[in-house]
């Protein structure tokens, strides 16, 4: 049963080198997730590790787990189920919490560990790990080695409560524990038992890698996009999915079978010829991530600045003067601006202390009318957050836990010219904008010969990174040129040497 009136659709672009899911509310875009051959997001993923170092004046360890950085793992976050611990000869039973020295006698340097990624590296942070081991499903999540079943406090009905109860304690194994998630209300017996079914299975066969491999290796991916796709993203409240790959369309349809075929229905294969992001105008959409500056509707604006401590939103009436009083024009720019900056915040995935500065005003009507609307945009984000009142100030904290690495992050790299204070569009995503751009000209270009110029940086990244996209077509060549930025290109028809750059973008 839908449980709001806003239209969603969520639109997946696949290709070798990326894959893009975008999700529209009411044909605006509100979140973008990139996953990219080469950054994996290693979030949940669970691995068998490696022990490189204990630091007990830390009451921390670090894990070799075959990332670019060794990960960290707290005290805290030792968990003894995976873990054949001996003191004097004595099985340890339980870790006293406030002691982080014991540390010591926990890990050892060359021990081998199980552990899963609670939070991804960040800058020259290594990922943040847990032994608290769970396999997550769409309406379940498993936990091995425990044996209570948790509901989601958003299940209020004690009826439903009950309900889901008695199907998993019917099916369910002593050896595991579950939380019932807030998607299994009003869920079908039936995709209930099959997914229980289906995360057992997979536990089963982790098992079966951890035995056998050797470490360090990673054993479960939980953010393959097809899997968070139908896990996180995809449920009753989206009204289609669309998807232009065939072989991607199957294997969402095939999942679907298993555990949701309700849902199948709702499922399209793109088959047109244009591009599946331009045919929804998100193309253009998603230039607008790398603005700091945002326009509302009315002529006023939003600025978004980013440090590795907060996020400052700073609101501006901009052009926009009013049709009568001041009061009225600070309060339609307040409001416009408290729907856009939620949006913002999902979209570019902001986290930690957000604070966003408003344009003072003194009726505390027009306060809670702008807070709840501040609210109501952050109520279908998946990430927890919490709106904290006006301060004497006139503005306003948010906090949210951060998800996954940010676009801005995904999308773009330390420019190289002002010493890290900035960013640019990163190799990675300038390729695939030239690789788009072909694909968008394919009938006006046929049988023309281009060049394209690209700084000799970007050329270069290319042919190490993506050489057969140089061979795309004979009838393309490329072309160094030192006066182009890094995060630019520009193709030129011959021999007429036309720029037509312009023309398709």
């Amino acid at each position: 049963m839908r449980k709001d009136s806003i239209n969603t659709e969520i639109i997946v672009n696949v290709h070798p080198l990326e894959k893009r899911v975008a999700i529209l509310e009411d044909n605006r875009l509100v979140e973008l997730f990139v996953e990219r051959k080469d950054r994996q997001n290693p979030v949940g993923n669970i691995y068998k590790g490696i022990v490189k170092d204990v630091l007990p004046g830390m009451g921390a360890a670090f894990i070799e787990i075959g990332l670019e950085r060794t990960a960290f793992l707290h005290y805290s976050d030792i968990v003894l189920d995976f873990l054949d611990v001996f003191e004097d000869d004595k099985p340890r039973k339980r870790l006293n919490p406030s002691d982080s020295s014991q540390i010591g006698k926990l890990l050892k340097p060359g021990q081998e560990i199980v552990v899963q990624v609670h939070k991804g590296p960040i800058g020259s942070k290594g990922a943040r790990l847990t032994g608290q081991i769970s396999v997550p499903g769409k309406y379940l999540v498993l936990f091995p080695n425990k044996n209570k079943i948790a509901i989601s406090r958003k299940i209020y009905s004690q009826g439903e409560r009950s309900r889901i109860r008695n199907i998993l304690t019917e099916v369910k194994d002593p050896a595991y524990g579950l939380i019932v998630r807030t998607e299994a209300d009003g869920a079908d017996e039936d995709d209930i038992r099959n997914e229980y079914k289906a995360l057992a299975k997979t536990w089963r066969l982790i098992e079966k890698q951890l035995t056998y491999a050797k470490a360090p290796v990673c054993v479960f991916e939980e953010n393959a996009l097809e899997n968070y796709l139908i896990r996180d993203l995809f449920g009753e409240h989206v009204d289609r999915l669309v998807i232009d790959d065939k072989g991607f369309y199957k294997s969402i349809i095939s999942q679907l079978e298993d555990i949701s075929a309700d849902l199948i229905p709702s499922v399209e294969l793109y088959k047109e010829d244009s591009p599946i992001f331009d045919a929804w105008a998100i193309e253009k959409k998603i230039e607008t991530i790398f603005h700091s500056r945002i326009y509302l509707p009315s002529g006023g604006n939003i600025k978004i600045e980013q440090t590795e401590a907060l996020v400052a939103i700073d609101i501006n009436t901009g052009s926009f003067t009013g049709k009568s009083h001041y009061d009225e024009t600070v309060r339609k720019t307040n409001i416009e601006a408290a729907a856009e900056s939620a949006r913002q915040i999902r979209l570019r995935d902001l986290s930690g202390v957000i604070v966003i500065d408003f344009i003072d005003m003194s009726d505390e009507k027009a306060k809670t009318e702008v807070l709840e609307i501040l609210r109501k945009g952050l109520k279908r984000d998946r990430a927890k957050n919490k709106v904290y009142p006006f301060t004497d100030l006139g503005m306003v904290q948010v906090t949210r836990k951060r998800m996954r690495a940010t676009i801005m992050a995904n999308f773009s790299e330390p420019c190289p010219f002002c010493n890290g204070s900035g960013r640019i569009i990163s190799k990675d995503a300038v390729t695939m904008r030239i690789y788009r751009w072909l694909v968008r000209s394919e009938y006006f270009i046929r049988n023309k010969r281009l060049r394209i110029n690209v700084h000799p940086e970007l050329l270069n990244h290319i042919k190490i990174h993506n050489e057969e996209f140089i061979s795309y077509r004979d009838q393309i060549e490329f072309s160094e040129d030192s006066s182009i930025r890094v995060d630019q290109f520009k193709v030129i028809s011959l021999p007429g040497m036309e720029d037509v750059t312009s023309k398709y973008s």
